[in-house]
């Protein structure tokens, strides 16, 4: 198995191999694939993680195109699938590439966001990430936790509402799998750069200041809280984002310092929802009570 080892390396980031498994931490990989937008010119990365539990199963979170290397390598670890315990789809537009991984591993449980269900009826799945006790079934090796103040079960608009995501978080390995939610800025290109992106930071996905919160005074803050929340709890030292790549060691700090930095967005955001929407009235079809206090539904 010729699958990359990251977290003894002193330069971590650099030895990131695309489409191969890169071993994170102590039972924690990471698979960086190529997603590219505008008409395929810009790669902005998407990623899948695997987790070893203390049963010696695997948790696979998200997926991604698999080639024949790939394919071997995931063979090798998870002894040809039969080690693969559950499939968890964390982002609600985060879809296609289940379809085909569920036809190469099919006898795995699968387990999704409210969309994947309603889109992908090809896929027995086996739970609902939005139920409470679907999210605890793979504690305390692993906790996953759905943030407040965002709409998850119907985003809207669908073209440009990606900002909310299942946060996952690996206890043995301190890792958090995270999607579009943050994103880490790992050798930005020069597009990037120029809307911004500086190589080793960390930034909230844009549509948090447009669509990603709800248009309520007190979205923003709700949310906020619900960061202070899961940093008090979680204290992760990596982080493995979707767009644009992982950072191993010192990620918790990164991510305090962003909340921080964005106290001054946070309340213009709230600021302008309460003028444009005084009445906190949401767009139908969304859900208003979710995950205000810890993890809870409600």
């Amino acid at each position: 198995m010729s699958s990359s080892i990251l977290y003894q390396d002193s330069n971590l980031t650099q030895n990131i191999i695309k489409n191969e498994l890169n071993q994170i931490g102590p039972g924690f990989w990471n698979v960086r694939s190529r997603f590219r937008i505008l008409a395929k010119l810009i790669d902005i990365e998407t990623q899948m993680s695997f987790i070893q539990l203390h049963t010696g199963n695997f948790l696979v979170i998200d997926t991604v195109e698999l080639n024949d290397h790939l394919r071997q390598e995931i063979n090798h670890l998870t002894d040809n699938g039969n080690k693969i315990e559950a499939v968890i789809g964390t982002h609600p537009f985060h879809t296609l590439s289940f379809p085909s991984f569920y036809k190469s591993y099919p006898n795995a449980a699968y387990y999704g966001t409210p969309r994947h269900l309603r889109r992908l009826t090809q896929i027995p799945w086996s739970g609902n990430l939005n139920d409470c006790t679907v999210r605890t079934l793979w504690q305390p090796d692993v906790e996953l936790r759905i943030p407040a103040g965002a709409e998850f079960i119907n985003p809207q608009p669908e073209s440009s509402n990606h900002f909310i995501s299942v946060f996952v978080y690996h206890l043995s390995s301190k890792t958090l799998h995270i999607n579009d939610t943050i994103i880490y800025a790992d050798k930005p290109n020069f597009l990037f750069r120029l809307f911004g992106y500086k190589h080793g930071k960390m930034v909230f996905h844009p549509s948090i200041k447009n669509v990603g919160l709800h248009p309520t005074e007190d979205s923003p803050y709700l949310f906020r809280d619900w960061m202070r929340n899961m940093l008090h709890d979680w204290p992760f030292e990596n982080i493995c984002c979707a767009h644009m790549g992982v950072k191993i060691g010192g990620a918790h700090d990164d991510v305090v310092t962003l909340l921080n930095e964005s106290e001054s967005l946070f309340k213009k955001l709230s600021i302008k929802n309460r003028k444009r929407n005084p009445d906190g009235e949401l767009p139908i079809g969304n859900h208003y009570n979710m995950n205000i206090v810890g993890d809870e539904c409600g």
